[in-house]
């Protein structure tokens, strides 16, 4: 392939506009990984990542296991002390770990559920939060072949979870709304809708918050998540409100101690604070 000719291809991928490209070109696009596929992140700051939490898997007792995105991990993660101060203030006592990862798809939490993140541990709770990243990197893709693929993926996550862990409760948190790509949020609402089935399978729950952390219009107010997509302490709490009676129910009321591994944060993050 020459400059010319990668140089247009990294153009139309990256506005989305792959399906205009000349048909030699488009030729060359590679097929976008199914939802549902495990994918590794190969870039040097998530493969570190990846090994602190194969070892955080290993360490402590896990009770309540929450996997997911940079909207799961920012909450339990060293690099956001407000947030992981609100974690703390939240869930001492119920042995909770936080696995989630930022940037990452459905693919890339498959392939991290595949390779050791989950080996060995046997939690009662498990929370999943997961599709934000899918539906933003669709790009233009046709809305519905998006919902479907996005649907399978995260449906594959339960299905694998269940597989692995047949005795837990599966909390699956819809995708959170988005202010900052509203044209998205059509797209996210679809996804949501199928995902409500999932509550019919067995210890599967299904948790929707977002008509508390947007009002009736779609929008959402700065203290919720100040970017639009990430929640703020604020929108956290929001999340952690909804959880804990649930967390009550199957566990019961939190330990006086609390026995989970002690938390990680972004291997980026702390090499800047040497």
């Amino acid at each position: 392939m020459g400059r010319s000719t990668a140089y247009a291809l990294t153009i139309a991928l990256a506005l989305g506009a792959a399906a205009m490209l000349p048909p030699r070109l488009l030729a060359q696009v590679p097929p976008r990984v199914a939802a549902d596929r495990p994918v590794e992140r190969t870039d040097a700051n998530s493969q570190t990542a990846h090994a602190q939490l194969v070892d955080k898997a290993r360490r402590g007792r896990i009770d309540v296991y929450f996997v997911g995105d940079s909207i799961t991990r920012r909450w339990g993660a060293l690099d956001y002390p407000a947030f992981l101060q609100n974690w703390t203030d939240n869930f001492r006592g119920w042995n909770a770990a936080n696995f989630g990862w930022g940037g990452d798809t459905t693919q890339n939490i498959l392939w991290r559920l595949q390779h050791g993140e989950f080996e060995g541990v046997t939690p009662k709770v498990i929370v999943l939060q997961a599709g934000t990243n899918n539906v933003a990197a669709a790009g233009s893709a046709d809305p519905d072949a998006v919902v479907a693929d996005v649907t399978r993926g995260i449906t594959a996550i339960v299905d694998l979870l269940r597989t692995r862990a047949p005795e837990a409760t599966i909390i699956v948190t819809a995708i959170f709304p988005r202010s900052d790509r509203p044209l998205l949020m059509p797209v996210i609402d679809a996804i949501n809708r199928n995902l409500a089935a999932l509550a019919g399978r067995p210890s599967v729950r299904v948790l929707n918050i977002n008509d508390r952390l947007a009002d009736g219009d779609g929008r959402i107010a700065a203290d919720i998540m100040a970017d639009g997509l990430h929640p703020a302490v604020k929108g956290y709490q929001v999340w952690a409100d909804a959880l804990k009676p649930l967390l009550a129910e199957l566990l019961g009321p939190p330990a006086s101690t609390d026995l989970a591994p002690p938390p990680t944060g972004d291997p980026a993050a702390a090499s800047l604070r040497r």
